[in-house]
This record gives structure tokens, sequence and C-alpha cells, in this order.
């Protein structure tokens, strides 16, 4: 659960997260959809128009909040390799999204952020339905004005039978927006 306003979030060293940062347009659509019939798969339809990359494996996200998601994907032949299994990249594509999607909604108002690097570590060959649990902790950002920082986003995937399949770590760079309002380099996300 966010924290509330003028607390801390475990990990922001101290400074309290805006309700207004990056995510939060992100978590206000996930409440307004997620109860809805049908209202998860219209809401990972959303991500996946805003991302249209990450919207070809049609995972849907089953959980949603600050610093944690659930998203399933499962398998179907559009995600299989020849080795009938779901594809390695198919699987760091779901790694990535479970664990943006967490670091998205624990950025501070006034913040963006860009994947620097993406480890997979693979454990066993994927089939069946796969859950993709992802974490991100609130970046400290003292010093922001003096320079990015970097945060760990990490997710782990397992089988039917949580069994553990896939662990995925990103590793983003966080900056403040620039005042001027434009966005010095381009496809950071961010928010003002």
């Amino acid at each position: 659960m966010r924290a509330p306003p003028g607390r801390s979030a475990p990990g922001n060293l101290g400074r309290a997260l805006s309700p207004e940062g990056p995510g939060a347009e992100l978590l206000r659509s996930w409440e307004r959809l997620r109860s809805l019939p049908g209202g998860k798969r219209l809401f990972s339809l959303f991500i996946g128009r805003r991302a249209p990359y990450t919207g070809s494996i049609r995972a849907v996200v089953q959980k949603l909040e600050p610093g944690r998601t659930v998203v399933t994907l499962v398998d179907r032949h559009s995600v299989r390799n020849h080795l009938r299994s779901v594809h390695a990249i198919a699987l760091t594509n779901l790694g990535e999204l479970s664990s943006g999607l967490a670091m998205l909604t624990v950025l501070p108002s006034g913040t963006r952020g860009i994947v620097v690097a993406l480890e997979v570590e693979f454990h066993k060959k994927a089939r069946g339905l796969l859950t993709a649990e992802g974490q991100a902790v609130a970046p400290a950002i003292d010093n922001l004005p003096d320079g990015d920082v970097e945060s760990l986003a990490t997710a782990v995937i397992r089988d039917a039978e949580r069994d553990l399949v896939a662990e995925v770590r990103v590793r983003w760079r966080i900056g403040a927006v620039d005042s001027s309002g434009a966005d010095p380099v381009p496809g950071l996300v961010a928010s003002g």
C-alpha cells in the first residue's frame, strides 16, 4: 500500500512519496478497472497499447500495488519456441513488464526512469500458466539535482506448480525531470 502523504515509503530514505508520481495514474486506472468484469484484461490491454512490444505477449495484470505486481502469461503457440516451451524472450518480456510496473508505481513525482540493464536467469523450461511477481523499492532521491541514481526492480517467474522458472533483474536509471519540461533523454517515463 502506498505510504500516506508525508510518510516515507520503505527504501526512500525519509522522502515522502508524492501521490502524483509517474505511477499514480496507472494505479488509479487499476483501481477503477480491476474489480469490473474483464477489468484486469482491459487494464492489461491498455498497458499493451501504451507499450506495443510488451503487449505482444498478452500478459494479464492480476495485482498492482506500489512496489509489487503479479502478472500472468498463458502458454500458447504465439509465445512458444521450437522446444515446445515458452520462448526465453517472452519470459524476459513478462519479467520486465512485472518489474517495470512495480518500479513505475514507486517513482516519486518529478522523476523519470529508463531501463539501463536487464539480466535473466532461466531455471527450467517454461510451460503452462506462468506467474511473474515483480518488486521494486522507491529509489533514494536525495541528490537528484546533482545527477541520476540507479535502482533495481526484480521479478520471479513461476509455473503452475510454483516451480521457479526464471529470475529477472532490471536496473533503472532514475533522474529528475528537466525543469523546462523537455525530456532530454527520449524514451524516459516522466511525470511532473
